[in-house]
């Protein structure tokens, strides 16, 4: 019998909080006054944004390396630049394998400096980052959602998206760290950022996780994105909805100079992952243009001018 979890049961994430509104709907009066669908969507462009590419905002509370740049988590080096400029056969598109995809084909980092997605509109990098605006406005609970101004999430399933990935909880944990320390940087609480942490590793960060209903049109889905067998097992597994039962493989390099092995490493980490609290070193990405920083007093078009702390 499938184990089905409503946004509901994910934490507080988009249950309500200060006034009786999500987290979504908090921030975005505090940050941009007007609660409307068209803020809301603002206001993830510039969280996810910030989470891709590092502080780029002003004012901000905190510094940001953003996942396109090379970190330490709890040890362990990181880099998930590789993930996204084609390094890797790690994208899912319908085949038996991955393949190389670069997502960020269509200006990098320079347009995610001017609040938008990509320089176009057909492009693999924009593709990418509105269903991130998307996925992570239903997941925090935007009351604009699929209305005009903030469009329904259109993407696969996590676990399909994902799928060649062979995500390790240090590569998870990399992220969830940024996606707090971004939402620290724009006046969010510690205890919210907390809040919204422990739901994204509990939604992505076991193995083999039964089918949940995230998007509530999608209907249950399977939303694994730790498959590594380093990654805590779910309590309530099902391997079997997974591909392979749930092994991954090591991603291949684009050039074919390495082998694809089956990971080996079966040392459990701990489940819970606080991302205000978590010590993150980071150092510039090498990949050129496309994952360059901002500097944390670099000007842009769009200033927030109202912090919640």
């Amino acid at each position: 019998m499938l184990f089905f979890v409503s946004l509901a049961l994910l934490g507080v994430v988009s249950s309500a909080v200060a006034q009786n509104m999500s987290l979504c709907d908090k921030y975005t009066t505090a940050l941009l006054m007007e609660n409307n669908a068209t803020n809301q969507y603002t206001l993830l462009t510039l969280l996810v944004n910030t989470v891709v590419i590092g502080n780029y905002t002003q004012p901000n509370k905190n510094a940001v390396p953003g996942i396109l740049a090379k970190g330490i988590y709890k040890g362990e080096e990181v880099n998930l630049l590789q993930y996204f400029d084609g390094s890797l056969k790690s994208s899912n598109d319908g085949g038996m394998s991955g393949v190389a995809v670069n997502f960020l084909d269509d200006g990098g980092a320079a347009p995610l400096m001017m609040n938008k997605p990509a320089n176009g509109m057909n492009s693999q990098q924009y593709f990418l980052l509105t269903h991130l605006y998307q996925f992570f406005g239903k997941l925090l609970g935007c009351s604009g959602y699929s209305m005009m101004g903030f469009p329904k999430y259109s993407g696969d399933n996590m676990a399909s998206v994902h799928a060649f990935m062979d995500l390790d909880p240090s590569e998870l944990g990399y992220f969830i760290t940024q996606v707090g320390l971004a939402a620290s940087s724009f006046g969010v609480s510690s205890d919210d950022v907390n809040a919204v942490a422990m739901a994204l590793q509990k939604l992505f960060g076991y193995r083999c996780s039964p089918p949940a209903i995230v998007i509530p049109e999608m209907g249950p889905t399977l939303n694994s994105i730790c498959q590594n067998d380093k990654c805590p097992l779910d309590p309530m597994a099902q391997c079997s909805a997974y591909p392979n039962n749930g092994v991954t493989m090591e991603p291949m390099m684009a050039n074919g100079t390495n082998m694809s092995i089956p990971s080996s490493t079966t040392t459990t980490p701990s489940s819970t992952l606080k991302a205000s609290s978590t010590t993150t070193t980071a150092t510039k990405s090498t990949g050129g243009a496309l994952a360059e920083r901002v500097s944390m007093g670099a000007a842009i078009g769009m200033v927030v001018l109202v912090l919640m702390v």
